[in-house]
């Protein structure tokens, strides 16, 4: 049966995962407003997705 020899310190642990380097997200064109938007997500600027409006834009009361 493999037994390590001594216990592996905290840093040592984790410099296995010291390259990981995170990506920027993607980014789209809106269909609808042709805005800047991250891929699979409600466009921020008119709140459409997927061909539906699923945010309605906000009525302005007088």
């Amino acid at each position: 049966m493999a037994v390590p020899k001594g216990k592996q310190s905290k840093s040592r642990t984790n410099k296995r995962f010291a390259n990981y380097k995170a990506t920027a997200a993607t980014l789209v064109e809106c269909p609808h407003c042709h805005e800047l938007k991250v891929a699979h997500r409600v466009c921020a600027n008119c709140g459409w997705y997927d061909g539906k409006e699923v945010v309605p834009e906000p009525v302005e009361k007088k």
